[in-house]
């Protein structure tokens, strides 16, 4: 690691040619995404440049709800505490049926979003970002990018003129019309999402559970009403285009998709919006890497894209941060692009069929409806449908260790009721201790005078660098290598199996 990153400031890369100025990673965009990935990056001892157009910080809700895989990166970025303060956290979602039933759902504590305005989250990763050494450069827009094989040249004006920056990385966080994917020709493929959306935030009263989401899927159309800190509330829902901005017809909107008995008392937002469902061609171009909105947008319903875009930088921050450490092969930031396509592809997919499941007419609103009493009656709706929403099911390919087909069959059949690679660990699997780059893992399950307690404890011996070594007692014995980011890199019954540890460790270090 750079031992002396936290005595610099991010323009202290150095000089290029005159007027010039280098750095090592240069972050545009100064929303959660970036924020978050500067913050990280600096945990790891990687100065991180942050240059951001708007000449203050992000105001208004924006996207509130924090799933528990994002509040895992809280928790490493050292803000969960900071969060929780200013947040609500959901307990349950409430499923309100024609005909009076309502579908209660708790969600337990491994799937309780947190609710927090986004000018919140912002502020929370701003000064965190600050702590560690860092600040965001405001006013300063960038105008032309060139991607070269060793450096990333940025044109850019800022508050004091025009600014030339040589950057050995850059990741693009600036939002949804993304001026770095433009400079760079990088298709934005998809369509628009074919419903207009109406939100509105402010004072509700009634009797409804105030720690909750509630869906109201009626005959008349559905509604999504949200208790937010402070004791607001939001709602949401698809509406015609032209649908007047009045606390009267929002009043309207309750009344007839809702149960009755909601009234408006203060409504200090409202607004429309329409949505769209793309994701990037490429999310790399060579030392150029797409996060968050600039990589993919898609509908709002079920509060994902924040989430998503969190999720990109932590899948990347560690590779770059290795990369440039010199611990890993620098072939291994090719598998970001590979697993944050895959996962932008489920949750668009996702996002698009839930959207659908709302939308319904009249008479396929009933079925539907029957059959959510139906998965509630089984369970189905809190073993599968609630993780699907908290984010926990996205799924990796395997493409770290580059198996051939025939031994991903017998792997998979050998190792059956062991966490595959690229998924989440179970829950069960303590947290990481250490932001480390270099931080794998190997979790050694079973006996503890077994082999492989012994054989593990020697592969992190004699790849110190690497991966760190940890026996837990379990009843069935095996083993579980997680990547920094917490994912499930390799897995395996037998002793012998953990060569393929070491093998696949050997060919991501540098």
């Amino acid at each position: 690691m750079n031992p002396d990153a936290s005595e610099q400031s991010p323009e202290s890369a150095g000089q290029g040619p005159a007027g010039t100025e280098r750095t090592q990673v240069l972050v545009v965009g100064a929303g959660p995404v970036g924020l978050a990935a500067a913050c990280r990056l600096w945990q790891y001892g990687v100065p991180a440049r942050v240059v951001e157009a708007a000449d203050q910080a992000h105001q208004g809700s924006r996207a509130v709800q924090l799933h528990p895989p994002t509040l895992d990166i809280f928790r490493e970025l050292g803000v969960l505490d900071e969060a929780e303060k200013h947040g609500l956290r959901i307990r349950a979602n409430y499923f309100h049926l024609e005909g009076g039933r309502t579908l209660r759902i708790e969600l337990g504590s491994d799937n309780e979003p947190l609710m927090l305005p986004q000018e919140i989250t912002c502020r929370i990763l701003e000064e965190r970002l600050e702590q560690l050494g860092g600040r965001v450069e405001r006013r300063t827009q960038v105008t032309d990018v060139t991607a070269g094989a060793d450096l990333v040249t940025v044109e850019a004006e800022g508050p004091d003129g025009p600014l030339r920056i040589e950057a050995e990385w850059l990741i693009a966080a600036d939002g949804v019309r993304s001026r770095v994917r433009e400079q760079l020709g990088i298709d934005f493929p998809g369509s628009p999402v074919a419903v207009n959306f109406l939100l509105a935030e402010g004072q509700v009263s009634g009797d409804f559970s105030r720690d909750a989401v509630h869906y109201f899927l009626g005959r008349a159309g559905s509604v999504v009403f949200a208790s937010m800190p402070g004791g607001r509330t939001r709602v949401s829902a698809g509406v015609a285009p032209g649908f007047p901005l009045t606390a009267d017809s929002v009043q309207s909107l309750l009344d007839e998709r809702g149960p009755g008995g909601l009234r408006i008392t203060d409504l200090d937002m409202i607004n429309n919006f329409s949505s769209q469902e793309r994701i990037a061609a490429r999310l790399r171009a060579g030392r150029v890497f797409l996060v968050g909105d600039a990589a993919h947008t898609h509908s709002p319903i079920g509060g994902q894209g924040l989430n998503l875009g969190l999720q990109d930088m932590h899948n990347l921050t560690w590779k770059l941060a290795g990369v440039i450490d010199g611990v890993y092969n620098p072939a291994i930031l090719d598998s970001y692009q590979t697993e944050r396509l895959r996962a932008a592809e489920q949750i668009v997919r996702t996002t698009h069929q839930f959207l659908a499941v709302f939308t319904l007419g009249p008479v396929a609103a009933r079925l539907r409806n029957a059959l959510w009493s139906a998965c509630e009656a089984t369970g189905l709706l809190r073993r599968w449908f609630v993780p699907l929403l908290a984010g926990w099911r996205v799924r990796y390919p395997d493409v770290l260790a580059e198996p051939s087909p025939a031994a991903s069959r017998y792997t998979a059949l050998r190792n059956r009721g062991l966490t595959a690679p690229g998924a989440r660990p179970p829950r069960w699997v303590p947290v990481s201790p250490d932001p480390s780059p270099a931080g794998f893992r190997l979790l050694t399950l079973g006996p503890s005078d077994h082999g492989r307690v012994r054989r593990g404890a020697s592969l992190a011996g004699r790849l110190p660098d690497l991966v760190s070594h940890r026996h837990l007692p379990r009843r069935q014995g095996g083993f579980l290598l997680l990547r920094p980011d917490g994912y499930v890199a390799a897995s395996g019954r037998a002793p012998e199996d953990l060569a393929q540890v070491e093998s696949l460790l050997t060919r991501l270090a540098r």
